[in-house]
């Protein structure tokens, strides 16, 4: 099972909790999948600059996140296919799976799917760059050009130059504390790693075999197992679950990168920032004159009499700072966060605190995407939960049964197809139904504007687990 040859493929890899931008970024939909840029989402920006590279890409990505990634690859109108993990392995084990997908000779560009490099020529100019050692056996790596003494960035101490106009890796930096830092910049030929790779595939599989066995081994019996289906025009390709599950998880850097001896660096000195904390977020946002700054919803920002503030506004309700210096306030519909501006690389400890709590909000928000379009639970209690219900137009839900629960639908705006039971109804504008416990039913736009509906469940369970699914679109039976 290969992939078509090409002289370089981007490989996109989507995985990633990105516990740092909670509660924005959340495990149901981690800081690539979130609009974050405007009103494009870090994997939207990530594959339209890749497409100057190669139009057509591959992306390797979590088996709960796949429409997500299909939809992105839709709306940017670029192809690719989509290796699915059966779980998380981190990137060595993510990057020998597309290498196992590729032909030998290929050229594989890995990048991760959350990175904000705004100059998409000076990348792909940067990539050819690259080119040249990678075609000769090397594993090239891109630093970026450091201009200030960070300590949440690995560093690249480059050595001799190449005959191939690349630099040798000397050493690799873990993050450094910042007096540290202040050194390494003072010493010159740093740079900060920006986990990007590119290398033959049949380089990089060479290197876990010799570096990390076990990782190459388990990822090789778990590729020949691989199953490929096709849902809605994208294809997905599904290594073997059970022997996948049972890889080591490492990353890259400590499995290969750190132990091989042929690695290459090719420098990077465009805007570049891996958005790993609200600080980096708020840094993409213009400042006023104060160090003031607002992002989502920034026209619900409000300042007074604040200095260093940064405000996210997510949703409609307005946001107010009054007296504050060096804030952080993060406003979602269902959790809010206020921090200090040196404590922002600690708000993965807030992720575990809540989770170790059996707090939903730590992983789930609570208007969650789905392959057809979206729900937002408005309201739950103890045997009742109300819904909004956004269906794409020409989407259906699957055909379904609950056992614990009846539904009420009223749509609010466009056309509802409605199979209840034996009855097939067209609902418009203010007309409703009613599904009894037990009634098997489906709900589908047949139109061409989205339709959205609210659904009142009542019954003694409303886990989304109380589905038994008869026949369905997206391959969830």
């Amino acid at each position: 099972m290969t992939m078509t040859a090409s002289r370089v493929i981007p490989v996109i890899l989507c995985g990633g909790s990105g516990t740092r931008l909670w509660p924005l970024s959340r495990k149901s939909l981690p800081k690539q999948f979130v609009p974050l840029i405007g009103d494009k989402s870090l994997l939207r920006l990530t594959v339209e600059r890749l497409a100057q590279v190669n139009p057509s890409m591959v992306c390797v990505a979590a088996e709960e996140h796949r429409f997500l990634v299909a939809q992105t690859l839709h709306e940017a109108k670029l192809s690719g296919t989509v290796i699915l993990e059966p779980s998380a392995r981190n990137t060595a084990a993510a990057m020998a799976l597309a290498a196992l997908a590729a032909q030998p000779d290929d050229l594989l560009l890995f990048c991760p799917a959350d990175h904000h490099i705004p100059d998409a020529t000076r990348f792909a100019a940067m990539v050819q760059q690259g080119c040249e050692a990678a075609h000769g056996g090397a594993i090239v790596t891109f630093g970026v050009v450091p201009s200030f003494p960070s300590t949440a960035y690995g560093y690249i101490q480059q050595g001799s130059t190449r005959p191939d106009g690349a630099r040798d890796v000397q050493r690799f930096i873990e993050k450094p504390q910042a007096e540290v830092a202040q050194q390494l910049l003072l010493a010159g030929d740093v740079l900060w790693n920006a986990g990007i790779f590119l290398c033959q595939a049949q380089v990089l599989l060479s290197a876990m075999r010799l570096h990390a066995p076990d990782i190459s081994q388990s990822c090789i019996a778990a590729w020949e197992g691989a199953k490929a289906d096709q849902v809605g025009g994208q294809s997905f390709l599904r290594p073997e679950a059970t022997l996948f599950n049972a890889c080591r998880s490492q990353s890259i850097d400590y499995a290969v990168m750190e132990h091989y001896k042929n690695v290459a660096v090719v420098p990077f000195d465009g805007a570049w920032s891996d958005v790993g904390s609200w600080n980096a977020v708020a840094e993409l946002a213009i400042s006023d004159a104060l160090g003031n700054r607002s992002g989502g919803e920034s026209a619900h920002a409000h300042h007074l009499k604040t200095q260093n503030t940064y405000i996210h506004a997510a949703g409609k309700r307005p946001v107010v700072a009054l007296g504050t210096h060096n804030l952080l306030i993060i406003d979602t519909p269902d959790a809010l966060l206020v921090a200090d501006v040196s404590h922002a690389e600690a708000v993965k400890e807030v992720v575990a605190k809540l989770e170790a709590l059996d707090a939903s909000e730590a992983l789930q928000h609570r208007r969650v995407a789905r392959p057809w379009g979206w729900y937002d639970s408005v309201d739950v209690g103890p045997r009742h939960q109300v819904k909004r219900i956004g269906v794409n137009p020409g989407a259906s839900l699957s055909l379904q049964m609950h056992h614990h629960r009846a539904e009420h639908w009223i749509v609010v705006s466009g056309t509802a197809e409605v199979t209840n039971g034996e009855s097939v109804l067209i609902l418009t504008e203010n007309q409703s139904t009613y599904i009894p416990l037990g009634q098997t039913h489906r709900l589908a736009n047949p139109g061409k504007l989205p339709l959205e509906i609210i659904e009142v469940q009542s019954g003694s369970y409303l886990g989304e687990d109380d589905i038994v699914r008869f026949e369905d679109n997206y391959g969830r039976n």
